[in-house]
């Protein structure tokens, strides 16, 4: 063989390979648990973003790594168990969405590393940039977002008198989200209701006084009980015809007016290097817990039709994505 050939093909295959990858110690095959307040089947997007993360840093499925998913369904007192489940495997790291979960892996060890995606991280954490314990990730700032959102609202409805949030008080993180609703709607100079949502029949009975108080607006609030029973808010919202606005991009997708969020799977993609320096070394509770860096606005322009609504063009240009 020539020798260039052969050097050239050697270079190649180093190149080849990701850097992380060659990183990993041998034979190792890392476990990772996922506690999450939904199915996969209904996270995609952000799974998707977390193994393509992990991937660029040398982490396969199938061959360096095993992702073990647990979901809640939208039941936060499932969260326990399924920690303890998650422990008795013996995962090298556990992943959180929201601060149950988050609480739910402190109290079920002190030892394994936690990586955390939740609104109130300084419930779980001594500080933000000294998280001390086992528990590191990033805040998702959605009750800092709530007085954008009620704001963007009444954007989009002038006449808007009298909002409510929708939200599970039964989260920790839901009461300051309300108190950033009724601050918001005074500075406002709207009137704001709380209809507190703990099961899916809760949701359904939300509606009628809801209705008969002559609600304008809806915040829908980030939990799992929303996130797992999200079609039926948006067929409540739609048959209601009330405007909503949501705490995420996959309401919009699925038919709801306007989300203003972080991008949730830019923060899954940076879950993977909380990963890969806990894996190698670093201490959980000595990485800074980091906030969000991209937020997104997105429309719904085909719902906005059907309610009646003309948004904006001051609304529109400031938009990351137009649903039409």
């Amino acid at each position: 063989m020539d020798r260039r050939m052969f050097i050239g093909g050697v270079a190649g295959g180093l190149f080849a390979t990701p850097l992380g990858a060659r990183a990993q110690p041998a034979g190792k095959v890392y476990r990772i648990g996922i506690l999450e307040p939904i199915p996969a089947a209904q996270n995609v997007a952000n799974l998707d973003a977390l193994r393509k993360g992990l991937r660029d840093l040398g982490y396969v499925e199938g061959r360096n790594l095993v992702i073990e998913y647990r979901s809640a369904d939208g039941r936060a007192e499932r969260f326990p168990d399924l920690a303890t489940e998650l422990v008795r495997l013996k995962v090298d790291l556990i992943m959180t969405r929201g601060t149950p979960a988050t609480n739910a892996a402190k109290n079920a060890t002190e030892t394994i590393p936690v990586v955390m995606a939740a609104m109130r991280p300084l419930a779980v954490v001594a500080s933000l940039a000294q998280p001390k314990g086992n528990i590191t990730g990033v805040t998702t700032f959605s009750t800092e977002l709530t007085g954008k959102r009620i704001e963007l609202l009444k954007e989009l409805v002038p006449n808007l008198s009298r909002v409510a949030l929708l939200h599970n008080m039964g989260n920790p993180a839901a009461p300051p989200e309300w108190e950033e609703t009724k601050t918001a709607a005074r500075t406002l100079g709207l009137q704001a209701e709380l209809f507190d949502v703990r099961s899916q029949g809760d949701l359904t009975r939300a509606f009628d006084p809801a209705v008969r108080q002559g609600v304008d607006a809806l915040v829908i609030g980030a939990d799992g009980l929303t996130q797992m029973h999200q079609q039926t808010i948006l067929d409540l919202v739609g048959r209601n015809r009330l405007p909503a606005v949501y705490p995420a991009r996959e309401f919009v997708e699925a038919g709801g007016l306007i989300a203003y969020a972080v991008n949730y799977p830019d923060l899954y993609f940076r879950f993977a290097s909380f990963v890969d320096k806990i894996f190698k070394g670093a201490k959980p509770g000595e990485l800074p817990v980091e906030q969000p860096t991209k937020f997104e606005l997105v429309i719904n322009l085909k719902t906005a039709k059907a309610l009646g609504l003309t948004i904006p063009q001051s609304v529109l240009l400031r938009a990351d994505e137009v649903i039409r």
